[in-house]
């Protein structure tokens, strides 16, 4: 052991590495691991072999002290057979980053007995440009249920068959790869259904290539009940085909969650343009733009109930983009420091103008924090539910330099008439010559007066 210390002192670059990984690791067998001996002294001995071969495949240096020791297997093997399964790997695509990738989401593909079968196995599956997501998938796959290249032919000769052209294939095999241990008569069962559904066979493929998922979910189980549920809710099956086929996601719908979104938009209490705004392409596209919003506030850390909270009292949020939406959150985490839950007591954030309103007034803010000119912090709610008239009085009208950073009143911007200049002429009434007989009328009107 102090040999082995020597020897790595000379070489700065790997003591630390080896500090790290040889102090937590437990020398216990690993019973699923292939290796040849499982010793402390096999350990030390491979520990640098191993670390340079990674790294000469391109392997980040500072990633590998925790890969080695969530796979201490690897320490336990022959290098040079790590290194024959890492040319295999090489070879199915000439990229460091794609044996990089392997070897995160499935390090158990470096058993060279498994990558032997493979090494031509790629080239034999009858797809000309195999993505590098769907050579991982389809690797992991196989060393996970031991299937051979044949295996997985099989499968693509019966999605070919079914009429899939070669892109919708890869991306089946990208997006959802189980769909290998599926037989013929579940896949056609599939298709069968969507062509019942009233989707004809020839929109089939673009349907699968838009949203692949439709492959892994059952039929009785989920795809069923879910066209069950719109008719139930009043949907015909014609309204019901037309949005699949715009939108093939909303078959990925769990059971009872549409409901949920019509329930919602019944409930709604808003003014009459917003609501026609939200319902101008029908109920049902309504109901799926509730569902799409829904999942983008669960995304940044809103549960369930919360999401629905947030577009009941903020409907206006329904009509924005979630490209908008997304901006507006990270924006609110990120640069205005507020957490996400801030939304389910002022929701009316997502619903205003965020170049016009959000960032104007942030940046004042930020400001006078800065200069000390606040004494106590501004809350998300005085921060947009003041009126814009309130904000400037409060907040930019007594510090000069806050004119030009709110922008909107500053007295370098330009304010616009509300009419065109010499518009008021129109307005004014005409004038008439005065005759002797109105001046006489005049006088007598004023002496009886008198």
């Amino acid at each position: 052991m102090a040999m082995l210390i020597r020897s790595i002192s000379a070489r700065p670059a790997f003591l630390l590495l080896f500090r790290s990984i040889y102090a937590s690791i437990s020398f216990i067998p690993n019973p699923n691991s292939q290796s040849f001996s499982i010793t402390p002294k096999t350990h030390q001995k491979n520990l640098i072999p191993v670390s340079n071969l990674f790294q000469r495949y391109g392997f980040p240096p500072s990633e590998l002290p925790h890969f080695l020791k969530k796979n201490q297997f690897l320490l336990n093997s022959n290098p040079s057979e790590i290194e024959k399964s890492l040319k295999i790997l090489l070879s199915l695509n000439p990229s460091q980053a794609f044996v990089v990738n392997v070897l995160c989401s499935c390090p158990s593909v470096l058993e060279l007995e498994f990558l032997e079968k493979w090494q031509l196995g790629i080239s034999e599956l009858g797809i000309s440009n195999v993505s590098l997501m769907a050579i991982r998938n389809i690797l992991e796959v196989s060393r996970k249920f031991y299937l051979n290249p044949d295996d997985v032919s099989r499968c693509i000769k019966c999605l070919e068959r079914l009429g899939f052209r070669e892109d919708t294939v890869t991306r089946v095999l990208e997006a959802v790869p189980m769909v290998i241990m599926s037989s013929e008569d579940k896949i056609r069962a599939k298709i069968e259904f969507l062509i019942r559904l009233g989707i004809q066979k020839k929109e089939i493929d673009g349907l699968i290539c838009l949203y692949p998922g439709v492959l892994a979910f059952g039929v009785e189980n989920r795809l069923r009940p879910l066209i069950d549920e719109f008719e139930d809710l009043g949907f015909s099956l014609s309204e019901v085909r037309r949005e699949v086929i715009r939108d093939p996601r909303i078959l990925g719908l769990e059971n009872g969650e549409f409901s949920q979104c019509v329930k919602l938009l019944k409930s709604l209490r808003c003014r009459l343009p917003i609501k026609e705004n939200i319902f101008s392409h029908g109920a049902f596209r309504a109901a799926y733009e509730v569902k799409i919003r829904v999942d983008c506030l669960r995304r940044h850390g809103l549960i369930y109930r919360e999401a629905f909270t947030v577009l009941w009292k903020e409907p206006r949020v329904i009509l924005y983009e979630i490209e908008e939406i997304e901006k507006k959150i990270e924006f609110l985490v990120q640069e205005m420091e507020f957490d996400v839950q801030c939304l389910v007591e002022v929701p009316e954030y997502l619903g205003v103008n965020f170049d016009k309103q959000i960032v104007p007034r942030f940046n004042v803010i930020k400001h006078l924090s800065s200069i000390g000119g606040l004494g106590h912090g501004v809350g998300l709610r005085n921060l947009i539910k003041l009126s814009r008239l309130k904000f400037y009085n409060l907040y930019v009208k007594p510090y000069p330099e806050c004119e030009k950073i709110y922008g909107r009143f500053g007295g370098e911007s330009e304010v616009r008439n509300r009419h065109p200049v010499g518009m008021w002429k129109l307005f004014k009434p005409p004038k008439y010559p005065e005759s002797n007989e109105d001046l006489r009328n005049v006088k007598s009107y004023m002496e009886s007066l008198a």
